[in-house]
Protein backbone atom coordinates (compact mmCIF):
# COMPACT_ATOMS: atom_id res chain seq x y z
CA UNK A 1 0.00 0.00 0.00
CA UNK A 2 1.30 3.71 -0.92
CA UNK A 3 0.99 6.55 1.74
CA UNK A 4 0.99 10.25 0.72
CA UNK A 5 1.92 12.65 2.80
CA UNK A 6 1.23 16.13 2.39
CA UNK A 7 2.96 19.24 4.58
CA UNK A 8 2.88 22.64 4.15
CA UNK A 9 -0.34 23.83 4.91
CA UNK A 10 -1.31 26.19 7.74
CA UNK A 11 -2.66 30.25 8.16
CA UNK A 12 -2.22 32.70 6.07
CA UNK A 13 -3.39 36.21 4.97
CA UNK A 14 -5.10 37.29 2.14
CA UNK A 15 -2.45 37.92 -0.56
CA UNK A 16 0.12 35.86 1.16
CA UNK A 17 1.80 32.67 -0.06
CA UNK A 18 2.61 28.39 0.81
CA UNK A 19 3.63 25.45 -0.32
CA UNK A 20 2.13 22.31 -0.37
CA UNK A 21 4.48 19.29 -0.57
CA UNK A 22 3.65 15.75 -1.00
CA UNK A 23 5.90 12.60 -0.96
CA UNK A 24 4.52 8.83 -1.78
CA UNK A 25 5.86 6.62 0.34
CA UNK A 26 7.27 4.25 -2.91
CA UNK A 27 9.13 5.85 -4.66
CA UNK A 28 9.84 3.64 -7.38
CA UNK A 29 6.43 3.06 -8.48
CA UNK A 30 5.26 4.75 -11.28
CA UNK A 31 2.55 7.31 -11.18
CA UNK A 32 0.89 8.55 -14.06
CA UNK A 33 -0.28 11.71 -12.70
CA UNK A 34 -0.30 13.38 -9.09
CA UNK A 35 -1.87 16.68 -8.18
CA UNK A 36 -3.85 18.49 -5.73
CA UNK A 37 -7.58 18.01 -4.57
CA UNK A 38 -9.39 20.57 -2.06
CA UNK A 39 -12.46 20.26 -0.61
CA UNK A 40 -14.16 23.11 1.70
CA UNK A 41 -16.78 22.75 4.98
CA UNK A 42 -20.53 21.89 3.04
CA UNK A 43 -18.73 21.60 -0.75
CA UNK A 44 -17.53 18.74 -2.77
CA UNK A 45 -13.37 17.84 -3.24
CA UNK A 46 -12.98 19.54 -6.07
CA UNK A 47 -9.42 19.37 -8.35
CA UNK A 48 -6.69 21.99 -8.13
CA UNK A 49 -4.09 20.93 -9.92
CA UNK A 50 -2.40 17.82 -11.68
CA UNK A 51 0.84 17.06 -13.46
CA UNK A 52 1.04 14.03 -15.65
CA UNK A 53 4.37 12.44 -15.99
CA UNK A 54 4.93 14.41 -19.29
CA UNK A 55 4.57 17.49 -17.45
CA UNK A 56 0.96 18.22 -18.47
CA UNK A 57 -0.94 19.75 -16.63
CA UNK A 58 -4.74 20.01 -15.76
CA UNK A 59 -5.57 23.55 -13.55
CA UNK A 60 -8.26 24.78 -12.22
CA UNK A 61 -9.72 28.08 -13.85
CA UNK A 62 -9.94 29.63 -10.09
CA UNK A 63 -6.40 28.98 -9.71
CA UNK A 64 -4.85 29.63 -12.79
CA UNK A 65 -1.97 32.27 -12.65
CA UNK A 66 -2.21 32.22 -9.08
CA UNK A 67 -1.07 28.27 -7.99
CA UNK A 68 1.72 26.52 -9.54
CA UNK A 69 1.95 22.57 -9.59
CA UNK A 70 5.61 20.59 -9.92
CA UNK A 71 6.86 17.47 -9.77
CA UNK A 72 9.46 15.33 -8.91
CA UNK A 73 8.84 12.22 -10.85
CA UNK A 74 12.37 10.09 -9.65
CA UNK A 75 11.05 10.53 -6.04
CA UNK A 76 7.37 10.55 -6.83
CA UNK A 77 7.00 13.74 -4.87
CA UNK A 78 4.68 16.31 -6.34
CA UNK A 79 4.41 20.33 -5.17
CA UNK A 80 1.87 23.00 -5.03
CA UNK A 81 2.94 26.73 -4.79
CA UNK A 82 0.29 28.75 -4.14
CA UNK A 83 0.68 32.71 -4.32
CA UNK A 84 -2.26 35.68 -3.92
CA UNK A 85 -4.29 33.24 -1.68
CA UNK A 86 -7.95 34.72 -1.21
CA UNK A 87 -10.10 33.37 1.56
CA UNK A 88 -12.13 30.98 -0.56
CA UNK A 89 -8.96 28.91 -1.06
CA UNK A 90 -9.10 28.02 2.56
CA UNK A 91 -9.57 24.06 2.01
CA UNK A 92 -8.51 20.71 3.50
CA UNK A 93 -5.63 19.83 0.44
CA UNK A 94 -5.32 16.66 -0.77
CA UNK A 95 -2.61 14.85 -2.58
CA UNK A 96 -3.52 12.39 -5.20
CA UNK A 97 -1.49 10.18 -7.17
CA UNK A 98 -2.90 7.52 -10.13
CA UNK A 99 -0.62 4.30 -10.46
CA UNK A 100 0.13 3.76 -13.82
CA UNK A 101 -0.86 0.45 -13.26
CA UNK A 102 -4.00 0.66 -11.32
CA UNK A 103 -5.38 -2.96 -11.50
CA UNK A 104 -1.90 -3.92 -9.58
CA UNK A 105 -3.29 -1.96 -7.04
CA UNK A 106 -6.89 -2.97 -7.04
CA UNK A 107 -7.85 -0.39 -9.77
CA UNK A 108 -7.28 2.27 -6.79
CA UNK A 109 -5.64 5.46 -6.84
CA UNK A 110 -3.96 6.95 -3.74
CA UNK A 111 -4.77 9.95 -1.28
CA UNK A 112 -3.28 11.40 1.33
CA UNK A 113 -5.19 12.51 4.67
CA UNK A 114 -5.04 16.27 3.70
CA UNK A 115 -3.59 19.17 5.20
CA UNK A 116 -5.32 22.24 6.17
CA UNK A 117 -5.34 25.85 4.27
CA UNK A 118 -6.60 28.61 6.00
CA UNK A 119 -6.79 32.00 4.66
CA UNK A 120 -7.40 34.81 7.40
CA UNK A 121 -6.55 38.13 8.06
Amino acid sequence: QVQLVESGGGLVQPGGSLRLSCAASAYTICMSSMGWYRQAPGKERELVATMDKSGRTNISDSVKGRFTISRDNAWNKVYLQMNSLKPEDAAVYYCNADPCYRNYYGGMDFWGKGTLVNVSS
